[in-house]
């Protein structure tokens, strides 16, 4: 999240760059260094140490969120054409016995255990290909979202019909709830990208994407109404000063959260994140 964070495989590599190049200078490569140079990943540590190291140490970080769409068209329109992410790739018509096995195999055994069919949970039946998964990755400059629509086999793909019903009064108190986080630029009027952002999907009619207020609101009307200064949540108390956010709901209902972080929380989060590129570099 931070703007100065600088990727952890890139210390590693310009650290393993500069012994091989003293290496070059005093003459000593040879077979050791290129079976080294094999077996080691750019912090330096072998393949071997890498399997026996804690887990943390075997992970590159976050690769992607996934979020499970009602309409494909739809949320792919306000993830690229609205926020402004690229698509990577998109691959469908995901049917099978691995497919199925893979992702839904602890739903199907809760299934089994209730004894119900798994279609009464939201289970969709990948197995016989009655339905299909389809998925989109879009791009942002340092997160990939994975758009999921689980369908009927009848439906084509982006089709605005899902499988399963999408969950109402999605909370964010309720636990399992999660949510995903934008992060805004410094230099971002916080008020007026809200205005715009709510501009923008209502003119594509895209309604559901409503932020919420600083002020108490208790009907729709009065949070159209709210002035502007209400559209951003400024965090002044230690040890979260220079927070800056608010929550909105997106185009299918999901959690979204629009954050800036300025000041002593930037600093802490940057102190963080050097602490953890040192660890990782010994």
């Amino acid at each position: 999240m931070i703007d100065d964070a600088h990727n952890v495989n890139d210390v590693g590599r310009r650290a393993m760059l500069q012994t091989a190049g003293a290496a070059v200078v005093t003459g000593l490569v040879g077979t050791a260094i290129d079976a080294r140079a094999a077996t080691q990943n750019v912090d330096g540590m072998s393949t071997a140490e890498r399997n026996e190291a804690p887990l943390g140490a075997r992970l590159q970080g976050v690769q992607h969120f996934g979020l499970t769409v009602q309409n494909m068209e739809r949320a792919y329109q306000f993830y690229t054409e609205v926020l402004g992410g690229t698509e990577v790739f998109r691959h469908g018509d995901f049917q099978g016995d691995g497919v199925q096995n893979t992702l839904l195999a602890d739903q199907e055994i809760e299934a089994n255990a209730r004894g119900v069919n798994p279609r009464t949970i939201g289970v969709p039946d990948l197995r016989s290909a009655a339905q299909r998964l389809d998925v989109r990755f879009i791009q942002f400059d340092n997160m990939v979202l994975e758009l999921l629509q689980y369908r009927e086999a009848d439906q084509p793909m982006g089709s605005a019909k899902s499988f399963a019903e999408p969950l109402e009064h999605m909370s964010p108190a309720f636990p399992r709830m999660m949510h995903i986080c934008f992060y805004v630029r410094d230099d971002v009027d916080f008020n007026k990208f809200i205005a715009d952002l709510e501009a923008e999907s209502a003119r594509r009619g895209m309604t559901q994407v409503r932020a919420n207020r600083t002020i108490r609101v208790m009907t729709e009307a009065d949070r159209k109404a709210a002035p502007r200064s209400a559209n951003t949540n400024r965090v002044t108390a230690e040890p979260s000063n220079g927070w800056e956010l608010i929550y909105c709901k997106g185009p299918e209902g999901e959690q979204l959260e629009f954050v800036k972080a300025l000041g002593p929380v930037k600093q802490r989060f940057s102190e963080a994140l050097a602490k953890r590129e040192q660890k990782i570099v010994r």
